[in-house]
């Protein structure tokens, strides 16, 4: 009889236990994709807004931190960053959101915080709802997405509380940068003649660096009018340049100039262009796909683009409107040729660095880290925008390219591209440094302690 009651006893208990994992269903994968997708999203409304540079790589590190915060506070293997990144909080998770599936959680916190921080967000709206349909018919339930866009909210809004903290928002209240007007110094140029683009991007409080200044490069060549100069052989270099049919492909494919105008004969309009980031984010999420990682991986290095991206123009920043060099266009139509024009128009700030040398190679650096030096794979990134695909070995080799690509648009003197590549890969490797396998481990297991 003990037998027996022993035997049916453990049928019941089984049969309980059979009834729970079966009641209670597990929310799918949420495929790597949507990470790139929400970065792509927001590149176009970064071209509607005409977002600049330094602005969309802020844009989109914050959303990647939400994005970042939810996935380590359900994923121990990925580093907490509090206590990494500069003043950045020991955010708790919440309780109340237990049929929340993190991985959407983590999707939708980017757009919410995208949807916020951004001037044309709330067109975001249409890509959530087509997101959360597809997440219906891939098995979630109402409950689930409730739960997850509930937490993603929460998430949102102690990630936009903590950039908040940065500093941007005081620079308006600074006063208006005026062009210095000496010789050798900075000055709008054709077609549109923009005002100077964040001139106090400086000030804001990067995510690694201990300051904007950190790395500080050489003064550049110093302006000459002379024709025996060093400034008079840079300045010629950049006259000279052969422009081939390669060259000329090079300079259009990276391009970035959100403020490039075309003239259609009674009035100048816009030209579809991203930023340098927003290039770079993509070819992250190239990377990411081709190696198929997680979804942990991929959120961790689209998070750590971003904020590299973001700390690369803050201490290029730092330096072009401390030099306040004169661009070659202006130079060379002055003292060379007065109808010289560069290939590429060029961008609204002062010359030296080169932004796209610096953050490019910050990028690649990182990238690099992650997915070592002989990575090849085709950048499709701007095919949407008109121009073919290009083939690269490795991220150095895109860097590179990116970097001389300011050369034969004209828009820049070597040694802005040189510094600015040894500036990019000191920011890199010190994003690498902060962001230590050592602390890592340490971080996770704080984390897991939440």
């Amino acid at each position: 009889m003990k037998r027996i009651s022993f035997r049916l006893a453990f049928i019941a208990s089984l049969s309980v236990v059979i009834g729970c994992s079966t009641d209670k269903k597990k929310a799918p994968e949420l495929p790597t994709k949507y990470i790139g997708e929400v970065a792509e999203q927001m590149t176009e409304l970064m071209i509607h807004d005409v977002t600049n540079p330094p602005l969309a790589a802020r844009f989109f590190s914050y959303a990647c931190l939400t994005g970042y915060e939810i996935v380590s506070q359900n994923d121990s293997s990925l580093t907490d960053l509090h206590g990494i990144i500069n003043q950045y909080p020991d955010i708790k998770k919440p309780s109340g959101f237990s049929e929340q599936a993190y991985q959407l959680s983590a999707i939708l916190g980017m757009i919410q915080t995208a949807k916020t921080i951004q001037p044309s967000g709330t067109e975001l709206q249409e890509y959530e709802d087509t997101l959360l349909d597809s997440c219906r018919e891939m098995g979630y339930s109402e409950e689930t997405i409730k739960h997850s866009l509930a937490y993603a909210k929460a998430m949102t809004k102690a990630v936009l509380n903590y950039a908040k903290t940065d500093g941007y928002t005081l620079i308006s209240n600074y006063p208006r940068y005026t062009p210095l007007g000496t010789p050798g110094s900075w000055y709008p140029t054709p077609p549109g003649y923009f005002a100077p683009v964040e001139p106090y991007f400086d000030t804001v409080r990067p995510f690694f660096l201990d300051s904007a200044a950190q790395f500080k490069p050489l003064a550049p060549i110093a302006f000459s009018e002379g024709k025996d100069s060093e400034f008079y052989t840079i300045t010629k270099e950049v006259y000279d340049v052969e422009m081939s049919e390669i060259n000329k492909e090079i300079a259009a494919f990276w391009d970035c100039n959100p403020f490039a105008l075309q003239d259609n004969g009674h009035l100048m309009v816009g030209m579809k262009k991203i930023s340098p980031g927003a290039h770079w984010m993509g070819i992250t999420n190239i990377a990411c796909q081709k190696a198929t990682l997680s979804f942990t991986e991929s959120m961790k290095i689209h998070t750590m683009v971003a904020t590299t991206l973001m700390d690369g123009f803050i201490a290029c920043w730092d330096e072009k409107y401390r030099s306040n060099r004169i661009r070659p266009e202006t130079a060379i139509r002055k003292y060379i040729d007065p109808t010289w024009t560069p290939f590429l128009q060029t961008p609204p700030f002062p010359e030296y660095l080169s932004g796209h040398s610096t953050i490019s190679t910050a990028a690649a650096v990182v990238l690099t880290h992650y997915f070592g030096d002989n990575f090849s794979y085709s950048d499709t990134v701007e095919e949407r925008y008109g121009l073919k695909a290009r083939d690269f070995t490795s991220f150095n080799q895109a860097a590179n390219e990116a970097a001389i690509s300011r050369l034969y648009g004209g828009i820049h003197f070597m040694d802005a591209i040189t510094r600015g590549q040894k500036q990019g890969k000191e920011v890199g490797n010190w994003v690498i440094k902060k962001f230590s396998p050592s602390k890592q481990n340490q971080a996770g297991a704080a984390h897991a302690m939440k």
